[in-house]
């Protein structure tokens, strides 16, 4: 399922600064990632054996480690920053950021910049952090940005519940269907959980981190925004949908 922005920033947008951090963090994502070894488009990493030995180095250099973390070593305390940046292949990161781009800027227009920046990186440390103290013996790297993310589109489920974005689901010949951004990110929000509950240690997917992120970008907008800044129905602003 892909969803696309829809807008509801009529009642936001009377400085049009432009959601500056938000392409910013895509900006430096895409940029680090093409010049790592994960890429493949940098030939000073070389080919085969050396170009997987560098890959295995750079995710456990700037990566989570769960156990190096829980123990508090000094080297271990900051990479829940580095590995927001991070990404293990091109559909890792490029899922990501499609998320990012969709949700987080609408979400920065309502925090603004600063306060938007500040956000993404302490609910991206927390999601990160929930996960390495749920699997506090697993030496499994952890990387990529998607627990920042999904403390994104918590944010928007409070602040922009019935605003509308257009999904595409394959099971239905990618059939494009409008649903309340609430019904999507509920719907999305529970399959995380699930998966969470299914889900190891091992390789794959760090679907806890997602739920902690959701969780906590969600109580965040909550206690935040709910003296009454959220857009509550579309007279309170302005709806429609923007493509990419």
């Amino acid at each position: 399922m892909i969803d696309w922005r829809g807008t509801a920033l009529g009642a936001y947008r009377s400085v049009r600064t432009g959601p500056a951090v938000t392409y910013g963090l895509i900006a430096a994502c895409c940029l680090l990632f093409i010049v790592s070894p994960v890429s493949g488009l940098n030939p000073s990493y070389g080919t085969g054996d050396e170009v997987l030995a560098a890959q295995s180095a750079y995710f456990q250099r700037w990566g989570v480690v769960p156990a190096e973390l829980v123990r508090g070593d000094p080297g271990a305390l900051l990479t829940p920053f580095t590995a927001l940046f991070v990404h293990g292949g091109w559909l890792h990161l490029l899922g990501n950021m499609l998320f990012l781009w969709v949700f987080g800027a609408m979400a920065e227009e309502r925090m603004g910049h600063l306060e938007f920046a500040l956000f993404y990186l302490g609910t991206g440390y927390l999601a990160l952090l929930g996960y390495a103290l749920a699997h506090a013996d697993s030496e499994q790297t952890l990387v990529g940005a998607s627990g920042a993310i999904s403390a994104v589109l918590g944010a928007f489920l409070f602040l922009f519940p019935r605003s509308r974005v257009t999904s595409l689901f394959p099971f239905l010949f990618f059939l494009p269907l409008r649903f309340p951004a609430w019904a999507v990110l509920v719907f999305w929000f529970t399959l995380q959980w699930l998966a969470a509950r299914a889900a190891g240690a091992g390789p794959g997917v760090a679907y806890l981190a997602h739920v902690v992120g959701f969780s906590v970008g969600f109580l965040y907008a909550w206690a935040r925004f709910r003296g009454g800044d959220r857009v509550k129905s579309p007279a309170a602003a302005t709806e429609g949908d923007s493509q990419p």
